[in-house]
């Protein structure tokens, strides 16, 4: 393996790989969520068992294209103008989550599923519940139409673009003007959040964070987000990178083994709470790290990162739609794994298509028109666009 010393202080080089990555992992959420409906609500036997660790991979990288794009920017860039440019990237694509979610809401009606209740659900509160979801203000118990209670019932991911947006905002106020030193100490502080809560949760594992009014489930969706997008900020003002070759496949194969690697122990066992705090605090930061050094050489493997980064937003705020039809027609219908995998597949496929389709058709469109009449720059570079 060939090292080479890189300074990102001196350049902006675009990092095609943490594009391929995000994608990589956006497509594991997906499959995720797919062989969730065979635990039986067990999540000890989810087959990708840590899955939803892909999130807590959103934050930090999140957290160093944050540090990586904006650090150095702050004397030419307004608050005003980051946040413009924020809204601009991820909000279009958080309004057509929820729209899809309303058009497939009453095609999820599952009394297997304990969702009989779907189709009692008026038009005019599901209208009420998107327009809400539209402006990403959670929602409470009164105006819950699921049950699960979550803070958005029609696209239940979007949760994690709350705490994102938390995330932006503590960022332009406060951390972009902490020194290493002080940042150093706030990661540190948030590891021993996390730490105490990994070992401390009755579960063994490190997830949730889905709720509003549940404040267990606020203090889990803030004690995931600390760490992680902290620790992306801090190893992006680190600065220095190691060239690695096949930097992509290797860093793409030890995401999907971590994310894949199944529960160990029952519930409460200590090495899945090891495992899980050492993916996070050991793991991830390397993927990062390794990914941002690396280099993507032949048009084929740039095409495959360039697709893969496009879709890796979209199909994460908008698989969940299709994950919840899939979920009733199979359980209303009592399949097993092995007479319903191929109708998984299919909603693989059609989320990465649909995904596709609204990036090309209306998300970069409607970002452009929105950068043209909102920005003072008339058009920004996706390429250190998170």
């Amino acid at each position: 393996m060939k090292n080479q010393t890189i300074d990102i202080k001196d350049s902006k080089p675009h990092y095609a790989i943490l594009d391929g990555l995000r994608g990589v992992a956006a497509i594991m959420v997906v499959l995720f969520h797919v062989l969730e409906l065979y635990t039986n609500g067990d999540h000890t036997k989810q087959i990708i068992n840590h899955g939803y660790l892909a999130v807590d991979f959103f934050f930090m990288l999140s957290g160093y294209v944050l540090g990586y794009a904006y650090d150095d920017r702050w004397d030419k860039m307004t608050i005003k103008e980051f946040f413009k440019r924020r809204i601009i990237r991820l909000h279009p694509m958080i309004i057509a989550g929820m729209a899809f979610g309303a058009l497939l809401f009453y095609f999820q009606d599952s009394p297997a599923l304990g969702w009989s209740g779907i189709h009692d659900v008026p038009v005019t509160k599901l209208i009420l519940i998107m327009i809400i979801g539209f402006t990403l203000i959670p929602i409470g118990k009164g105006l819950d139409i699921r049950g699960w209670n979550e803070m958005y019932p029609l696209n239940g991911p979007a949760w994690s673009l709350f705490f994102e947006y938390i995330a932006n905002i503590l960022y332009a106020f406060v951390l972009r003007r902490t020194t290493k030193i002080v940042l150093s100490i706030l990661v540190i502080i948030a590891a021993g959040i996390t730490l105490h809560y990994a070992f401390t949760n009755p579960n063994g594992d490190i997830i949730g964070g889905w709720s509003i009014d549940d404040p267990v489930q606020l203090r889990i969706g803030l004690t995931r987000l600390a760490f992680p997008f902290l620790a992306g900020l801090l190893l992006a003002r680190i600065g220095k990178l190691k060239h690695t070759r096949n930097a992509f496949l290797l860093t793409s194969l030890l995401l999907i083994t971590l994310l894949s690697i199944p529960h160990l122990g029952g519930e409460n066992n200590i090495w899945n709470r090891l495992y899980e705090c050492s993916c996070l605090m050991i793991f991830f930061p390397l993927i990062i790290w390794l990914g941002a050094g690396g280099k993507i050489k032949g048009k084929t493997s740039k095409k495959v990162c360039k697709f893969l980064g496009d879709i890796s937003y979209p199909i994460y705020i908008t698989h969940f739609p299709l994950i919840n039809v899939f979920m009733a027609f199979t359980a209303n219908n009592k399949l097993t794994l092995a007479q319903s995998w191929h109708y998984g597949l299919i909603t693989v496929v059609a989320s990465i298509a649909v995904a596709y389709l609204l990036m090309k058709f209306y998300d970069l469109p409607v970002r452009e028109w929105l950068r043209k009449r909102f920005l003072s720059i008339k058009k920004t570079s996706n390429k250190i666009d998170q």
